[in-house]
């Protein structure tokens, strides 16, 4: 245990992240669970409306900044930056450790403030409602995710530094996988827009004890410097979630479908731009607050600006396929789950972006789904993906590929049957965060909380067949899928230091014309 409280190895803390941030996950599933049961009737009859405030808040406060905004970053490159780059380790891994124990140190301030009585202010934390009128434990919460918020300083300043100094001789920036270019970008976000969030978080915690007139209007403040303040962080978090799983998802295609990568460095380039767009669209979650008809037309258009970079990756992954040799393994299942669900999710988010449809759908089903959809239905299918792909490398043994095939497809129908539904919800008008409703809407919120359960058996079996592999499983080898990439010319799983010898890098990193044969591939060849 002492070995493993106090590692620096990369690895190790990898799976403590893992470990960590799959309790967190479990804990906001469950809350979930309460809340589609409690939304199966239109009635509010299992909880009252002021346990439900609590239960969506604590749901949203644990998923987005416990989960899904640490999970790929946290895991997987923590566990393959090094791997990929042809390090022994990351640039600072004293800091790494030290951004798993703060970021432990928030998730168990954010428990106490649930254990405590919980919080309701919705997992944005509006004012005036979280610092003069809610009576829950706010402060607590806010000061848990400041600490989170802290980790993932950290841990980008770490990535940006072991991408800048460690790459092995011969990597150069057009031979970086196209992961560790979306680890690259999401580091700049994380660096440069969470102390945004930190200070704002800390100015609720200072109004809430100090009342001296920051948010609160009666007293001098500005409730829309507060929204302004906590979406110039958020909108950009949105693409902290979604472009690590972006990077997994252009490592995957290219291997199953035994080809480059089309359009590496327009890939690679749309990265960074994704992140620079990310600073400039945080007012179109604004269009209703009050703020000026002119800035509202600036953020729609740059919101649709922001379409096009994604759309680069869209295509890419396409073309990629195109001409190729596709196999249906489960990680591919994965990747083409996520094409669809952020396809929708994207196409539905420029309807979030026109003004006018705005207005009309604002605060419904619709932006509950749209959000759901690329964050949970994407980012979980790239997270999942990802796991299935590398874990093989992480354990040393090979899962059951037919039991991972059938949750990938469990998964991916019971999302649909969940979340569709909730976008006819969105635009028959029906309002989101309410506890009860008009019978009218029974039928398709009954669907929903259906499709939930299916979602929960999607979620359940990997973890069951994953730790069976550990006991069952057949050992993998150094590359069971045949990929490239400098991560797959160490050993299952790798040593201490990553590698024997420091790599020398000669080729393209894409090289799939030569790469090995695969050894794990079964059926599923189109």
């Amino acid at each position: 245990m002492k070995s493993w409280l106090t590692t620096t190895d990369h690895k190790r803390i990898a799976l403590l992240y893992l470990g960590t941030m799959t309790l967190f996950f479990t804990l906001g599933g469950l809350l979930a669970t309460v809340i589609r049961v409690e939304l199966a009737t239109a009635a509010s009859d299992l909880v009252t409306a002021e346990t439900y405030n609590r239960l969506f808040t604590l749901h949203g406060v644990i998923m987005v900044f416990f989960f899904l905004i640490p999970s790929i970053p946290t895991f997987l490159g923590n566990y393959l930056l090094p791997l990929m780059l042809g390090a022994p380790d990351l640039a600072f891994p004293r800091l790494n450790l030290a951004s798993w124990y703060v970021f432990v140190a928030g998730g168990l301030l954010t428990l106490t403030a649930m254990i405590a009585g919980g919080l309701d202010t919705g997992w944005t934390f509006y004012t005036p409602y979280s610092t003069t009128f809610s009576d829950s434990h706010v402060v607590l919460a806010v000061l848990g995710v400041f600490l989170a918020g802290l980790s993932s300083v950290f841990t980008g300043i770490n990535f940006i530094v072991t991408t800048h100094r460690l790459r092995a001789p011969g990597l150069t920036w057009m031979r970086l996988p196209l992961f560790v270019w979306s680890l690259y970008a999401t580091s700049l976000i994380l660096v440069l827009a969470t102390p945004v969030l930190a200070m704002t978080l800390l100015l609720v915690a200072i109004e809430r004890g100090l009342q001296i007139g920051i948010f609160d209007p009666e007293v001098g403040g500005s409730p829309l410097l507060f929204q302004h303040f906590f979406w110039f962080y958020s909108h950009p978090a949105v693409y902290i979630m979604i472009l690590p799983g972006m990077g997994v998802i252009s490592e995957l295609i290219p291997c199953f479908s035994r080809n480059r990568p089309f359009g590496y460095e327009f890939v690679a380039a749309s990265s960074l731009a994704i992140a620079v767009f990310g600073f400039l669209v945080w007012g179109h979650h604004m269009f209703v607050a009050g703020q000026s008809y002119f800035a509202s037309v600036v953020f729609s258009f740059l919101s649709f600006a922001v379409a096009v970079p994604s759309g680069v990756k869209v295509f890419s992954w396409l073309g990629t396929m195109h001409r190729g040799s596709v196999w249906l393994t489960t990680p591919m299942i994965y990747a083409l789950g996520f094409v669809a669900l952020f396809t929708i999710g994207g196409g539905t988010g420029l309807a979030l972006a026109m003004l006018a449809v705005d207005v009309h759908l604002h605060d419904t089903y619709f932006v509950v789904a749209h959000f759901h959809t690329i964050m949970v239905g994407g980012m979980l299918m790239a997270y999942l993906g990802g796991l299935h792909f590398w874990w093989p490398k992480i354990s040393g043994r090979l899962y059951s590929e037919r039991w991972g095939r059938i949750a990938a497809y469990i998964l991916l129908i019971g999302f649909l049957l969940t979340f569709l539904p909730q976008f006819l919800l969105g635009t028959q008008g029906l309002p989101r965060r309410t506890a009860s409703y008009p019978p009218e809407y029974q039928f398709l919120q009954g669907l929903s909380s259906a499709g939930a359960t299916i979602l929960a058996v999607g979620y359940v079996l990997p973890g069951i067949y994953l730790l069976a592999s550990l006991v069952r499983g057949r050992p993998a080898g150094d590359n069971p899928w045949g990929a490239t990439g400098l991560e797959w010319q160490t050993t299952s799983p790798p040593p201490p230091h990553n590698f024997a010898a420091p790599p020398v890098v000669t080729d393209d990193p894409y090289d799939y014309p030569r790469a090995p044969q695969p050894t794990a591939i079964g059926a599923g060849h189109v």
